[in-house]
């Protein structure tokens, strides 16, 4: 796609647009930051990486816009989303971004995908929606005839000036269930996990998948008579960034603590790589992290879809 003359280009992105691209995204990314390995995950560690959804716009060799789209079948659903989207501050209000959405628009539409929306990619996202201080993002999103559906929330954790020792609560675990066994996970445990989340938590296996590339492994796991019935995992998105999750309880085991034990773990992990500050993103429970953690809100997301299809 050509734009203005022969002076901008709207093309597939390259392998060599990659550090091009980081830069772009750091520039231009107020409240966050891109390094070429971040960026790297989120285009070619997705579980669906597609080339022919993600976009550049070049003028004169330069790239001044990037957007990248993804597909998911989530729920019974095909979602289109747009998992980033950047065009350099001083090319604004051109139609740079209109031009990408649009494509990438159709071609969802062509792959039968019932809805989009903006950032809240499961698997493997950087944000969980759009953050309102970017405000030129909502205006784009409302303009292109996005809706805000929900909201939500990440959480920080002051990783160095806590203690995150679990032995008591173990130990008085153990005392009232000597069937439960709460342990980091080893390859061995691998299948036996993936198996549980393909039953009970199915959208989180890629995530856990990834926390398993850690050394040590960066997820725990509690048993029970043998049987996993709980997990909690970090590093598996947004790698080297401090973020936690996913995780996740059986019923038959929830009212004993585990969740709690099962979160500390991961955090005294964090803490003991040296990092300040843990991320919990895409929180629902806010009370729960709150008073195992300490943890507060630090950011919200509003989250936009527009249906591409009516429901039926």
């Amino acid at each position: 796609m050509i734009l203005d003359g022969d002076k901008m280009e709207i093309r597939i992105f390259g392998d060599n647009d990659l550090e091009r691209v980081a830069a772009l995204l750091d520039n231009n990314f107020e409240y966050d930051s891109m390094s070429t390995s971040l960026l790297q995950e989120k285009i070619y560690d997705d579980p669906e990486y597609d080339p022919a959804t993600i976009l550049v716009a070049v003028e004169n060799k330069t790239i001044i816009g990037f957007m990248q789209g993804v597909m998911r079948q989530i729920r019974g659903e095909i979602i289109g989303y747009i998992k980033f989207m950047a065009v350099d501050a001083r090319r604004r209000r051109e139609g740079i971004a209109r031009a990408m959405y649009r494509r990438l628009e159709a071609h969802f539409r062509e792959k039968d995908a019932d809805k989009v929306r903006f950032y809240d990619v499961p698997f493997n996202y950087f944000m969980p929606g759009i953050d309102p201080r970017y405000t030129a993002a909502l205006c784009f999103a409302m303009r292109m005839g996005f809706e805000r559906f929900a909201d939500t929330s990440n959480l920080l954790v002051e990783l160095q000036t806590q203690d995150w020792s679990t032995r008591n609560e173990e130990e008085g675990l153990k005392i009232k269930d000597k069937r439960i066994e709460i342990k980091r996970a080893g390859e061995n445990d691998k299948q036996i996990l993936l198996d549980f989340i393909d039953t009970e938590f199915p959208l989180w296996r890629a995530e856990v998948t990834a926390s398993f590339r850690s050394e040590p492994l960066a997820v725990h796991i509690a048993l029970h008579d043998g049987k996993v019935k709980a997990f909690s995992g970090h590093n598996g998105n947004n790698i080297g960034t401090g973020w936690f999750g996913p995780m996740g309880t059986h019923p038959d085991l929830r009212g004993k603590g585990i969740g709690g034990i099962l979160l500390k773990r991961c955090l005294a992990d964090m803490k003991n790589w040296g990092l300040e500050y843990g991320i919990i993103p895409w929180v629902g429970p806010i009370d729960f992290y709150a008073h195992y953690a300490n943890a507060y809100v630090d950011r919200v997301f509003w989250r936009y879809e527009k249906r591409l299809k009516m429901k039926e």
